[in-house]
């Protein structure tokens, strides 16, 4: 598709630990995002979607695979040729407490990002650090302070504007509202997706928490220990979901109206260990349509159509 910036095809990340035993953290994921909509790739705990975010970024060196970006392969350059696409290729990190130097005043810390973009220091990085802080909606006057002064909710807006002072194309969000209070994750929802809009960033939003992607995202793929059960457009994966687990997560999920019943079972027991995933479909061992052929099967995505896949051997029965 001409309108794809990111492709990643068969992303791939092991990790040996020092018992030489491997962890399977990622294995075969393949997706498209295209330029200016938000993918959210979901997930609970365990699934391995930091890890997949975090290795299309190379900040931890994929095993396997391509991230074609803007028609060259990000995973082919060396360290030094890497550098520069850096520069449009940002992370929002999850904790808003421990990814800003205490250390530092806001306006070290943004001018650190604009340090890349060559901005001399003075008047006219002052003028662009105010311009950032108010772009994410906090008063310029705040740049003077350190992070400890500032709320969960406000160290998270500095985050996304260091993010943006580098003017990225492309920006993963990892779980950035997970560690804020539930009254301030919609406001860095609505600051997200307005700044998406107005920019025309694309992004990988990463979450555990559907109702949120289903908020902010136009397609969403969602994983299960490191492999992709579902992906597709999110209005047709929330009106039809055709895994198992994809279920499962709806099923837990909040609902605001007390009167709407669940259509869904919800998950249970835990996800298994990476070290030993289960043979087959990694998810029959907690799948209810589990049958013999799942553990001998690793199940091809097939095409719904419309830009829905789903991997499982008995998604017809869910149709």
């Amino acid at each position: 598709m001409s309108d794809v910036l990111l492709s990643i095809q068969g992303l791939t990340k092991h990790f040996t630990g020092r018992n030489g035993r491997t962890v399977y953290a990622v294995e075969n994921v393949t997706f498209d995002i295209r330029k200016g909509t938000t993918v959210g790739l979901v997930g609970e705990s365990g699934s391995g979607k930091t890890t997949a975010g975090r290795s299309i970024l190379r900040f931890v060196e994929p095993s396997g695979g391509k991230a074609i970006f803007d028609g060259t392969d990000i995973f082919a350059l060396k360290a030094a040729e890497m550098r520069h696409w850096r520069k449009r290729l940002q992370i929002v990190f999850q904790d808003p407490y421990s990814s800003l130097n205490p250390r530092m005043r806001i306006d070290a810390i943004i001018g650190e990002a604009l340090d890349t973009r060559g901005y001399p220091r003075g008047a006219k990085r002052r003028e662009r650090v105010s311009e950032l802080l108010t772009l994410v909606g906090l008063p310029p006057e705040y740049a003077r302070r350190f992070p400890h002064e500032f709320s969960g909710g406000q160290r998270q807006r500095i985050g996304i504007a260091r993010a943006l002072a580098v003017e990225p194309e492309f920006i993963v969000a990892d779980e950035p509202v997970s560690a804020l209070d539930v009254s301030v994750q919609a406001q860095v929802l609505n600051l997200l997706g307005s700044l998406q809009r107005q920019l025309g960033l694309t992004m990988l939003f990463i979450a555990h928490d559907l109702s949120v992607v289903e908020y902010l995202c136009d397609d969403v793929v969602v994983m299960y220990l490191g492999r992709i059960m579902e992906r597709g457009p999110s209005r047709e994966v929330y009106a039809r979901p055709r895994h198992p687990y994809t279920r499962a997560l709806l099923a837990t999920a909040p609902v605001p109206d007390p009167t709407r019943r669940r259509t869904h079972v919800p998950l249970q027991g835990d996800i298994p260990s990476p070290l030993d995933p289960p043979s087959g479909c990694v998810f029959r061992t907690r799948c209810p349509l589990a049958i013999e052929a799942c553990a001998m099967i690793v199940p091809p995505m097939d095409d719904l159509g419309g830009d829905h896949h789903v991997a499982c051997i008995r998604h017809a029965e869910l149709s």
